[in-house]
């Protein structure tokens, strides 16, 4: 065992971590979901695409269901959804998407993870210029002929398609379309019979900032500390790769 052993099972250690903080922000969502449009996936699109997500993850269906029954109680208290903004150490674009039952607590710990890596929180929407909100879906190219699906897909407002490798390596493909098209572009891969591995909203970069290894490691204590908050459903930079 050894050395080897130690670092499989602190791989694991960490993949299982990850799970947890997965499986907990699709579990606000699936919350949200329902308390904005009920507990019925066949008529609420959101709370559809929040169980599609969670299933992507392998989000035990007990789990999914569990949220689902939470969030149909009264007692279950909603969640806020606040966008910080500001800026890493280097200059470097941080946008923070929260979930929160207590705004006091959800933005002293977001100002004091920005103070304690010499990054600066800055105001609402300071940040336009450089993120711009995009639909995010993807699913399993297979055999797919994705220059047909292009063309079938311009009217449902596709921007992007392109193929990329998942955490395990294997091929994705990712397609892009605007905010508000999110639920046309739903709406014409179901209609297609394409089975969507997640549906998101997301924030894409449209400018970059180059930095070197050393700086690079400044902002990730600013990301790690960020990711780490129960709050926080997620963040985006434009730290260049």
């Amino acid at each position: 065992m050894g050395r080897a052993f130690e670092f499989r099972k602190e791989r694991k250690f960490k993949r299982w971590a990850k799970m947890a903080v997965q499986f907990t922000r699709l579990g606000k969502e699936i919350v949200m979901a329902v308390k904005a449009g009920g507990p019925l996936i066949e008529t609420n699109s959101r709370l559809r695409t929040a169980v599609q997500n969670a299933k992507a993850v392998n989000m035990p269906k007990d789990r999914i269901e569990a949220a689902i029954k939470r969030a149909s109680s009264k007692d279950e208290s909603n969640y806020e959804e606040i966008v910080y903004e500001g800026y890493a150490p280097h200059g470097v674009a941080i946008l923070v998407e929260t979930a929160t039952d207590n705004t006091n607590r959800t933005v002293a710990n977001v100002r004091s993870y920005f103070n304690k890596t010499n990054g600066t929180l800055g105001k609402t929407g300071s940040l336009d210029f450089i993120f711009n909100r995009k639909s995010v879906f993807k699913f399993d190219p297979a055999d797919r002929d994705l220059e047909e699906l292009e063309f079938e897909l311009i009217d449902a407002g596709l921007e992007d398609l392109f193929v990329e490798a998942d955490e395990e390596g294997n091929d994705i493909a990712v397609l892009h379309t605007a905010f508000e098209d999110f639920g046309k572009m739903q709406r014409a891969l179901e209609e297609k019979g394409i089975e969507v591995k997640s549906a998101k909203l997301e924030r894409v970069a449209l400018s970059f900032s180059e930095v070197t290894e050393e700086q690079a490691a400044d902002v990730m204590k600013l990301i790690d500390k960020l990711e780490d908050d129960d709050d926080v459903q997620a963040v985006y930079h434009n730290m260049a790769e």
